[in-house]
């Protein structure tokens, strides 16, 4: 009888959970029975084992072999145990010593000819592994590099069972014919999904993406954009087509700061899981962008699927920007689904194959036309929508949803002078983004040794009580506050982006004017308080 045991580790959503595999030989009719809660695709790995084993010229032992997943209570899906299985099987019929492969965590699938195929997750399953105490990993040589961003780990990157084996046995390492150069991988199939993105794109670096110095005039809502980014605050923008909102918020990432390591390692999982990480680029530095169409149904947004649920926009636009272009005419039920994940930074989604918990603290920007045809704030432009069909249009946008949002700014039509004018420019992307990042550091110099990073994220309870505002300048909040103009969340949401943009301007605390403008950009109601000046053209 032979006894054998290697390590996988088994994905729900995110995180991952290591998965001790165990292959157990006896005399008996040879068969080949999987136990521990597998699915289809994991069943299915008996057949590819046993071929690639053979393929890579190992003998297949001829007995009763019985292979069992543990904890057998936590399911398990997917073709990346099958490297481990190979191994633990080869361990039990003493091809290779079982004691090497105890402690190794073995990821990747096995192609019928032994080569070792990529899976996606690999990241989320280095550091679950890495969590559990574990410090060597074998991988598919192909996502290599998106292992080794997990600190403490060594790992092996390897393009078949037979190399494996040769590692393990202290044999000479077989050569592997390289792929020609400019000749497509076949083995990168199926590590990125196509479709999976759920219009998503990462967001490229600043100098290449597109620039808000093309954007001609809206002063207003640039301000309120780079208010949006130096805050994370939520924004709207609404207005009639053509005047620019799409444009905006397609130059908000490169606005925002680059990723810090944490935040990388958390966007790089989630895109790894999702399967759009692009191959020979593990590692994500720059805020993503996910612009869902708005017929995207609430699954999609938040998460779901068949049997154990995978990450929606929300987790895809994780520290970086959600835009919904359109907003009314997605379904309410999906708009609604967003509330949550606003205030907590996370979804929890519940299924009947388990429980996921996906991270969604992202930047969400919502566009919106004034009514069916657009054209109802335009002089002389015919809008024949009737009053009723305006109002159903507006009221598509809960009064919770928009409770949520901090900055709601009209964007008018551009004017001639602006559109034509090299004088209607405004400053270049690369100028607010350091404006942005100096407010943020300021917030994060005034937020540490706290749970928290920014403003838009500090509860209201303590902005009222531990970082308070210049005397008197919440005296028209507060008369909001009373009229019903502002709820008490709304208050909290004011405070919050009075601090961004005081932070903007480098000043120690919100003065009345800060206050004033928040309420502004929060309301639409002129407060008397003028946009900052900025400098304009190139």
């Amino acid at each position: 009888m032979g006894f054998a045991r290697s390590c996988s580790v088994a994905l729900v959503g995110v995180e991952g959970v290591v998965v001790e595999v165990q292959a157990d030989l006896e005399p008996g009719v040879a068969a080949f029975t999987l136990v521990g809660l597998p699915d289809k695709s994991l069943v299915e790995s008996r057949d590819r084992v046993r071929a690639a084993v053979v393929n890579s010229g190992a003998e297949w032992p001829q007995k009763k072999l019985t292979v069992g997943l543990s904890p057998a209570s936590v399911p398990k899906s997917g073709s990346g145990f099958d490297l481990a299985v190979a191994c633990a099987v080869l361990g039990a019929a003493e091809r290779i010593d079982p004691k090497d492969i105890a402690d190794l965590v073995l990821i990747g699938e096995l192609g019928l000819d032994g080569r070792v195929r990529p899976v996606r997750g690999v990241l989320p399953a280095v550091l679950a592994a890495a969590e559990a105490g574990y410090r060597q990993v074998v991988v598919p040589e192909q996502t290599a590099g998106e292992a080794s961003l997990v600190p403490g780990v060594s790992v092996l990157g390897v393009r078949s069972l037979r190399q494996l084996i040769a590692v393990l046995t202290n044999e000479p390492v077989p050569e592997e014919v390289p792929v020609p150069e400019g000749s497509p991988d076949p083995m990168l199939a199926g590590l990125m999904v196509p479709g999976a993105g759920v219009g998503t794109g990462l967001a490229r670096e600043p100098a290449d993406g597109p620039d808000l110095a093309d954007v001609a005039g809206q002063h207003a809502a640039r301000t309120a954009l780079e208010v949006a980014a130096a805050g994370g605050h939520h924004l709207l923008l609404h207005g009639p087509p053509g005047a620019g909102k799409t444009m905006l918020a397609e130059r908000l990432p490169g606005v925002l700061p680059p990723l810090t390591r944490r935040e990388s390692l958390e966007v790089t999982a989630v895109h790894s899981v999702a399967g759009i990480l692009p191959p020979g680029e593990p590692l994500v530095r720059t805020p993503p962008y996910c612009a869902p169409h708005h017929s995207a149904t609430m699954q999609s947004l938040v998460g779901g699927g068949n049997g154990v649920p995978r990450p929606g926009a929300v987790s895809l636009a994780h520290r970086g920007v959600l835009f919904l272009d359109e907003t009314p005419e997605f379904s309410g039920k999906a708009l609604d689904a967003l509330r949550q994940p606003l205030e907590s930074g996370h979804v929890v989604v519940a299924r009947s194959a388990g429980v996921v918990r996906l991270p969604a603290r992202f930047l969400m920007v919502l566009a919106a036309n004034p009514c069916p045809c657009g054209r109802h704030t335009l002089q002389g432009a015919g809008c024949e929508c009737p009053p009723s069909a305006i109002r159903r249009y507006q009221a598509r946008l809960s009064g919770p949803l928009l409770d949520r949002v901090d900055l709601r700014v009209e964007v008018e039509p551009v004017n001639r002078n602006d559109l034509l004018c090299q004088g209607g420019r405004g400053e270049p992307t690369a100028v607010v983004a350091a404006r942005v990042r100096e407010a943020r550091e300021r917030a994060a110099a005034r937020l540490r040794d706290t749970p928290w990073s920014a403003n838009s994220e500090v509860p209201g309870h303590e902005l009222r009580t531990r970082w308070l505002v210049a005397p008197g300048a919440l005296a028209a909040a507060e008369r909001d506050l009373e009229r019903g103009l502002l709820t008490a969340r709304g208050l909290d949401r004011v405070l919050r982006v009075a601090w961004t943009i005081a932070d903007l301007a480098a000043r120690d605390r919100p003065q009345a004017y800060d206050v004033d403008l928040a309420l502004e950009l929060r309301t639409g109601i002129s407060r008397g308080a003028p946009m900052p000046a900025r400098g304009g053209g190139r």
